[in-house]
């Protein structure tokens, strides 16, 4: 049997997770991810799919977040009708995350169409609406860790837990043959320690191996529970000291669960002052309720329905309860999405109080280049949210300390306990970096691996040669460069805001001159 491998999503980049394998009987995906980041990236998810979705046969999801399983009703909408396969957890989230992302799309798009009629523009269409995500769901069929499911003729999967995410895989898969041909697939990997969820499990021996490398050029020392505790302290008592809002965006689902448990459990210590804590997402509200529903699948350690029922959790699900938290003053806490700051209710509190210097941000996971998140991060002194330009004044902070995603020493460690790998280790879902640092280190303690392969969008390998190698066959939809750097959308921000500042400081002579020069380099 020929297996083929197509990179679809993922590539030098930590989004649009999406891997296809064809055979003569069949092809199939391992997850359908959303690409986030700069605009031109986003865009991918407005193309159509570099395939048919009439021809994928099943789906099998690592598990929910949106940047794996966020295409799923586009697939539908565009004709799938096979079986997508998961873990009961991921199902269970899905049928929250996908009906939400469905929501966030046309209240997105609703309001840029109002923007493009008074402009003169055409109107544009979301890329799936909540009815698509919907009927998506009735495509699930659940599956049980460890236990072997065909997949397509020829082929059968086993999921391992990933310890990333309540729900989350790893996916063993069989090709049968003259040799039987294993590969496996990491999807995201939890880090040691990381609260609710035990660490990750496989078995070893593979053909191909697919990892993850989101932290692969990343150490973080070694924490437990109790020191990440106190971290979170020690940033929750300077924020009460300056006396705003701390805000924190974070990923509706399990990122925040995680926060609030610590949160709740601090102030029950009076490790950090009491104060309300206002989780502003539905998604996260619904998430919680999950996560509540599946308590035998977390840490036993971990009284989470206790702390998930605190009198200081105030969960707040409609736009009035949201707008409504604008009239808190003193000390309070803010958790709400997106983690990246790109879309949700956070970019609203965000335009309350960045300019004010009593608040604190506390970005606590990944932000992708040309994410609002990133560029505060980075130290933006102003930037543009929603066509407004907000001055920051407010105090960026950062903690690792809740990360998904293992580290590079968690991940070289994942890598040396699948050995032996016989023919080709690929490196996806990290940046350009990551993946360097992480081949380099692979290659320098494992000299074995025959070959570790960093995939570009879009790349073809033929799974049953000796030396996998990129066929070349085809063009990227879109070349590297574009996927690994902030792009003119973001340069356009920056030159406004940078713009908006010359003109201010400037004086009316100094403004007409400059205004002069630039229209003079528009016309040339």
């Amino acid at each position: 049997m020929s297996v083929r491998l197509r990179v679809l999503g993922a590539a030098h980049t930590v989004t649009g997770s999406c891997h296809m394998f064809e055979t003569e009987r069949g092809r199939f995906l391992v997850d359908c991810g959303m690409f986030q980041g700069s605009k031109t990236v986003k865009e991918l998810n407005y193309r159509d799919f570099p395939f048919s979705p009439r021809d994928v046969d099943t789906v099998l999801l690592t598990h929910a977040h949106i940047d794996h399983s966020g295409l799923l009703p586009k697939l539908v909408k565009a004709g799938f009708d096979g079986t997508i396969l998961s873990t009961a957890g991921t199902a269970d989230l899905c049928s929250y995350m996908l009906p939400d992302a469905g929501h966030i799309q046309e209240s997105e798009v609703e309001h840029l169409n109002r923007r493009n009629k008074a402009r003169g523009r055409r109107a544009v269409e979301p890329i799936y609406t909540q009815e698509d995500a919907r009927r998506t769901l009735a495509f699930f069929r659940t599956v049980d860790y460890e236990q072997w499911e065909p997949v397509v003729p020829g082929v059968r999967a086993r999921y391992w837990n990933a310890g990333h995410l309540l729900g989350s895989a790893s996916i063993e898969l069989e090709f049968e043959g003259r040799e039987r041909l294993r590969v496996l697939c990491s999807g995201d990997l939890g880090p040691d320690a990381k609260l609710l969820q035990p660490d990750p499990e496989a078995p070893a021996g593979f053909d191909h191996v697919l990892c993850e490398a989101t932290y692969g050029d990343r150490e973080r020392p070694a924490i437990t529970p109790e020191a990440r505790r106190r971290k979170l302290a020690s940033e929750v008592r300077d924020a009460a000291r300056a006396g705003g809002a701390l805000l924190i965006p974070a990923f509706a689902v399990e990122r925040t669960q995680e926060l609030i448990v610590d949160l709740v459990d601090l102030m029950d210590r009076g490790l950090v002052p009491d104060a309300p804590i206002y989780v502003n997402s539905p998604l996260a509200i619904h998430a919680t309720e999950v996560f509540l529903r599946h308590t035998e699948a977390l840490d036993a350690e971990v009284d989470v329905a206790r702390l998930l029922h605190s009198r200081r959790l105030h969960f707040t699900e409609t736009a009035e309860e949201s707008k409504a938290i604008a009239a808190v003053e003193g000390f309070h806490v803010v958790v709400a999405a997106s983690g990246m700051c790109d879309a949700g209710r956070i970019r609203h509190h965000l335009k309350q109080w960045l300019w004010n210097r009593r608040a604190t941000v506390l970005l606590v996971g990944y932000q992708a280049p040309g994410t609002l998140g990133r560029i505060l991060a980075d130290g933006a002194p102003t930037v543009r949210i929603q066509g407004e330009e907000i001055v920051v004044a407010a105090r960026i902070r950062q903690m690792d300390e809740y990360s998904g995603h293992a580290d590079a020493t968690e991940l070289a460690h994942w890598i040396s306990e699948r050995l032996p790998i016989r023919r080709a280790l690929f490196l996806v879902h990290g940046e350009p970096q990551g993946m360097a640092a992480l081949a380099a280190r692979v290659a320098a303690e494992h000299p074995e691996v025959p070959r570790v392969l960093q995939p570009d969008l879009d790349d073809a390998f033929d799974l049953t040669a000796l030396a996998p190698a990129a066929l070349g066959e085809g063009r990227p939809r879109l070349p590297p460069e574009a996927i690994t750097r902030p792009d003119w959308h973001n340069d356009r921000s920056s030159f406004l805001l940078d713009l908006d500042e010359a003109l201010e400081h400037a004086s009316d002579a100094d403004r007409r001159a400059l205004l002069a020069r630039m229209r003079a380099a528009l016309r040339a």
